[in-house]
């Protein structure tokens, strides 16, 4: 019965607690993390996305911008408007070639459309010289 008692006073709220308090997932990291490799895929080196451009990873769906030096960011490679993989970056800019819709490299909304939805984040975190998807 005293084992009863210890249990009957745990409502969960220990874990809800511990849930509520996690913070929420970050989209994207800013410069380089010491030693630790970071899980997920290693979409390939820093010196692969110029500074005011981007890189375009097909396989995996997802497009990284340097908007400054050092900030990386993520996104979807799909182009909300219709489903197409965006086809380049260029003057800070992410294009969707399929029907010209044009998305702010910085931070994935809408510069152009036809599209009416920004791209969505995808969370990329850099590790020495290498950038991962998560």
């Amino acid at each position: 019965m005293l084992a009863a008692c210890s249990s009957y006073g745990d409502d969960g709220s220990d874990t809800e607690a511990t849930t509520a308090s996690t913070p929420a997932t970050t989209e994207t990291t800013t410069g380089t993390t010491a030693d630790a490799t970071p899980a997920g895929t290693e979409l390939g080196p820093t010196s692969d996305v110029p500074v005011g451009g981007g890189k375009i990873f097909p396989t995996e769906k997802v497009v990284v911008t340097q908007p400054t030096a050092g900030t990386f960011q993520g996104f979807s490679a799909v182009c909300t408007h219709q489903g197409c993989t965006v086809s380049s970056v260029k003057s800070g800019e992410i294009i969707c070639n399929c029907h010209q819709s044009h998305f702010s490299a910085a931070d994935g909304s809408v510069v152009s459309g036809p599209a009416k939805t920004a791209l969505p984040s995808k969370t990329v975190t850099v590790s020495g010289d290498a950038i991962y998807l998560a």
